[in-house]
């Protein structure tokens, strides 16, 4: 909060690991990340180390302590969003094979770091859940579409609450795969600016617990409203040019709701800035909002959390709304003037009262999610 309200970035120049590459990153740094417990020592990984110190913030634990009370372990269910979890640790792991048969250090465990459901797993241990557990791997978006997945499994009285959110965690596979793609910016982000030159790779992982019916607690928590998902599979790494699926997630997210364009306050919008991914969802955004909805892309401060994206994006909203102002945009110097939203450069001390958050993914799989106040 303190950040986003004094426009502060948390981008630095790559110093990752042993990645030599001209960039900067959003890196949590190693001091925050403790080691997991003990009894957990397998599930060892940046990713569920991640997890780890997100579910220790803002009383989450008590709140899903108290949900889990109040419905039973078997009615909380989980559903998590990752893109490439814990990789790192098979990274490393292939660093340590054996010089003669290439074999894998026998302390490696694949089933409790890298596997997408390694996440899942140590969060559902971590919180004591025994519920309907899914982890969603949809790049960009996936920590976005568990909210769908979670409202879906309650109208189908399957559960009671959800715990939803992701991680997701900087890796070599991750930074030299952008690179390849030539979306790697040299210098800290800049969405929607007229010399934005492409993306900077955060991490990190966030959490919310969903509950049907009234709000227990109006001043701590937020409606949602709506979630569109749609999949355009335009192309696997290029969004499509119209930003047909994107329209599509915002359409449907109204839709769900209810409501109309005119009675969205804020969108933070996916934001990348890439040349293509900025224009594309700019064309996507006017064609529906207009000017009528303020909009800017937060990544400039946090950089682009691939998988635990549609969460962390989520939560500013919801900080948005809780601390009576709206975001703009870190790093954004001028306009892009052929794009056309009402885009927000600096913040403005103002609340909105209904906030849509955009997350769109690699191959065209889209989300967009409507949060709203309590009061």
């Amino acid at each position: 909060m303190e950040a986003l309200k004094s426009g502060r970035s948390g981008l630095v120049p790559c110093n990752f690991e042993s990645a030599r590459l001209d960039t900067w990153v959003g890196q949590v740094e190693d001091r925050l990340l403790g080691p997991l417990p003990a009894a957990m020592a397998a599930a060892e990984c940046r990713n569920n180390r991640l997890a780890q110190l997100a579910l220790g913030q803002d009383g989450f634990l008590d709140a899903v302590a108290h949900a889990r009370r109040r419905y039973g372990a078997r009615r909380v269910g989980l559903f998590l969003g990752t893109s490439t979890s814990g990789l790192l640790q098979t990274e490393l792991a292939y660093r340590q094979r054996e010089a003669s048969t290439g074999a894998l250090p026998d302390a490696f465990d694949y089933a409790a770091t890298q596997n997408t459901f390694s996440l899942g797993r140590f969060v559902q241990m971590q919180l004591g859940l025994e519920g309907p557990a899914v982890v969603i791997s949809t790049a960009c978006s996936s920590s976005a579409k568990v909210f769908g997945s979670a409202v879906r499994m309650m109208a189908a009285g399957l559960c009671d609450a959800a715990v939803v959110g992701g991680a997701d965690s900087l890796c070599l596979t991750t930074l030299y795969g952008f690179a390849s793609l030539e979306l790697l910016s040299r210098d800290p982000c800049r969405p929607f600016d007229s010399e934005r030159n492409g993306i900077s790779i955060g991490e990190g992982a966030g959490f919310a617990l969903l509950e049907q019916g009234q709000a227990r607690e109006p001043a701590g928590t937020f409606q949602l409203l709506g979630v569109g998902e749609s999949s355009d599979a335009h192309h696997m790494s290029s969004p499509h040019p119209e930003g047909a699926g994107a329209r599509a997630a915002m359409q449907r997210a109204l839709s769900s709701a209810a409501l109309t364009s005119k009675d969205i306050d804020y969108i933070n919008l996916h934001g990348t800035a890439t040349r293509s991914n900025d224009a594309a969802e700019d064309k996507a955004v006017y064609d529906l909002f207009g000017t009528s909805a303020v909009c800017s892309s937060t990544k400039g401060a946090t950089g682009h959390l691939l998988g635990a994206a549609g969460i962390a994006e989520t939560i500013i909203c919801a900080l948005a709304m809780s601390g009576q102002f709206m975001p703009g945009s870190a790093n954004t110097r001028r306009l892009d003037p052929s794009l056309r939203v009402r885009y927000l450069l600096a913040n403005a001390k103002q609340a909105p009262m209904r906030a849509m958050s955009n997350s769109f993914g690699f191959g065209g799989s889209n989300c967009s999610l409507l949060l709203g106040r309590t009061s």
